[in-house]
C-alpha cells in the first residue's frame, strides 16, 4: 500500500513562436484507496465540453498509474477532440512512462496509484493552418513530465514561494500590481 496521498503539480512550458501549443497540466497524484482514486472514479462518464478520457499510448495501451484527463478549456469542435486524444494524449502517455523508466514516479506502486491531469490546449489550436504537430507533442511531453515531477517532489516549497514572493509575479498582474 502506498504512503503517497495526495500531490499536487503543475507547470508551463511555452510554444514555438508563432504556434498556440502552450502546454499547462495541473497533476493530481494519490492512492487509489484515497480521496484522489475517489475523485478519479467519479469522474468516470462525460461531461459537456469537457471530455475525460484514461491517458493511453496507443490502442489498447492505458498508462499506468491509472491516469484520466481532462480539459480546462470548454471542447467546440471534433478537430480539438482529435488533437486532444490523439497527439496530446500521446505525448502525456509517453510523459508518464518516461516518469516510471526515470524513477520519477514509482514503479513498484503504480497500481496502488492514479492520477488525474488538467490538460490546456488553447481552441485556436486546431483551426490553426499551420499548426506544428511536433510542437504540441514538445510542449505536451516536457509539461507533464515536469508537472509530475514537481508533484512527487512538492515544488516549489513553501519556503521558495516565500522566498520569491517579490520577485515573481503572475504575468496578468503587469502594471496591475506594484510588487
Amino acid at each position: 500500500m502506498t504512503d503517497i496521498w495526495f500531490k499536487t503539480g503543475e507547470a508551463t512550458v511555452l510554444a514555438a513562436e508563432g504556434q498556440y501549443t502552450d502546454a499547462m497540466p495541473e497533476v493530481l497524484i494519490g492512492s487509489v484507496r484515497g480521496p484522489v482514486g475517489t475523485a478519479f472514479a467519479s469522474m468516470m462518464g462525460q461531461t459537456a465540453g469537457h471530455t475525460r478520457m484514461f491517458v493511453v499510448r496507443d490502442l489498447n495501451q492505458l498508462v499506468r498509474p491509472a491516469t484520466m484527463m481532462t480539459t480546462k478549456a470548454t471542447i467546440h469542435d471534433l478537430a480539438y477532440v482529435e488533437l486532444l486524444g490523439g497527439v496530446v494524449q500521446g505525448a502525456t502517455g509517453d510523459a508518464i512512462v518516461d516518469c516510471l523508466i526515470e524513477g520519477i514516479l514509482p514503479k513498484d506502486e503504480a497500481d496502488e496509484l492514479c492520477m488525474i491531469i488538467m490538460i490546456w490546449l488553447d481552441p485556436r489550436c486546431a483551426d490553426h493552418a499551420e499548426l506544428d504537430l511536433k510542437d504540441l507533442y514538445r510542449t505536451n511531453y516536457e509539461a507533464t513530465k515536469l508537472a509530475i515531477s514537481r508533484a512527487m517532489t512538492g515544488s516549489p516549497s513553501v519556503d521558495e514561494l516565500i522566498a520569491n514572493r517579490r520577485s515573481v509575479k503572475h504575468y496578468a498582474l503587469e502594471g496591475v500590481v506594484d510588487y
